[in-house]
């Protein structure tokens, strides 16, 4: 790996030119981009999803689990960025990408069909009477803004308690 850490910079959105080292981390999207570790200067996007991949800021650094496989460049990086160090992984066998390909899809598959079946469910929205009236794709997978949820943490949200 040519580049060995990452620092986070959140930001709404990711700039034209990425400045390699830097891991440009935007909550209003729930995504995280950067310039391939390995020192190609691909773009590698990585959204933040249950089935994606999943980002943990400790107020220092950030880490983003699972590992960052670059299957589709031709570099073919395989990476894991924990407390924003770059740690070089094993390269995958083209049958491991192929079953890590297989295997995402039905998490997905699974993950959205149970989704869709809990926010399709009457009992689910019937309790309320605007959620009532509201399409259940509406509001689907619609990421709260990095201040309402600092907001929702400062004033204690109340629908946790």
């Amino acid at each position: 790996m040519r580049i060995r850490t990452l620092e986070h910079r959140f930001a709404r959105s990711a700039p034209r030119e990425l400045e390699p080292g830097i891991l440009y981390v935007s909550m209003d999207y729930a995504t995280a981009v950067h310039s391939c570790c390995c020192g190609c200067g691909e773009q590698v996007v990585t959204p933040l999803s249950p089935t994606d991949w999943k980002m943990t800021y400790d107020g220092e650094s950030v880490s983003l689990i699972p590992s960052i496989g670059n299957w589709q460049l031709p570099c073919r990086s395989h990476y894991v960025i924990r407390q924003g160090r770059v740690i070089e992984a094993e390269p995958w066998s083209p049958e491991q990408v192929d079953a890590e390909l297989r295997r995402d899809k039905a998490a997905k598959g699974r993950f959205y069909a149970d989704d869709a079946a809990s926010k399709n469910a009457p009992e689910a929205r019937s309790h309320d009477p605007v959620m009532s009236k509201v399409q259940p794709t509406q509001y689907a997978h619609r990421p709260k803004s990095l201040w309402s949820s600092i907001a929702a943490w400062l004033l204690g949200d109340a629908s946790k308690k």
